[in-house]
């Protein structure tokens, strides 16, 4: 008799042990549910940008335009200081001043034709960087020169204008033989020629 309520006393407290153990997480879940229930805004704390700014550029900006050298360029010097540096820097250049044509009296220096390029993988490249080479012209080109025609003017006593002009050639190499073909200058050999004589007679860039 004492075994069967010794039993009944121990069946009796593991139910309220239970049921205690199930109000407790009841509750529990309660709070949680009243918690997510009981939402505030969320704060950013002191950082506002919403990102409604500048955002991405992709590099905008990033790499500036060369600006265009004046051709003719105005040097502050006598002619004849310029002639000889013009004749000065084409040596410097690898370049030979064509007498025959030349007349320094008169202020004109003319270059022989200078090969900038040979080789049938790089020509057409190199070419492009001087001329204006036509898309539908499709040729071998094989070689690449230019001729530069460089005059002085005086405008008075101190001051004196350069102009720098530039006749390109490309050289195809086909079955009825090697033929130079004029093409357009687009201003590439004129504009390194005048910024080299500035720097040489100046010591400073004109490119700001």
């Amino acid at each position: 008799m004492k075994r069967v309520w010794g039993l009944l006393l121990l069946l009796a407290l593991a139910g309220v042990s239970a049921q205690a153990q199930e109000k407790g997480v009841d509750q529990q879940n309660d709070r949680i549910r009243d918690q997510s229930n009981d939402r505030a805004p969320g704060q950013n704390g002191t950082k506002q940008n919403n990102g409604t700014g500048r955002g991405f550029d992709f590099g905008k900006g990033r790499t500036p335009v060369v600006p265009v050298i004046p051709n003719p360029y105005r040097f502050s010097s006598r002619r004849d200081v310029v002639l000889r540096a013009i004749e000065e820097l084409m040596r410097e250049q690898k370049m030979v001043v064509d007498t025959a044509v030349s007349k320094p009296e008169d202020g004109l220096v003319i270059s022989q034709p200078y090969r900038f390029v040979k080789g049938a993988v790089v020509a057409l490249t190199e070419l492009n960087r001087y001329a204006e080479v036509p898309q539908d012209n499709v040729r071998g080109w094989t070689q690449g020169r230019y001729t530069l025609v460089v005059e002085a003017r005086a405008i008075d006593g101190t001051t004196t204008n350069v102009s720098v002009n530039a006749r390109v050639e490309g050289r195809t190499d086909g079955a009825a033989g090697a033929e130079w073909v004029s093409l357009r200058s687009n201003g590439t050999a004129e504009q390194d020629f005048i910024k080299a004589l500035v720097e040489k007679i100046t010591g400073g860039s004109p490119i700001p």
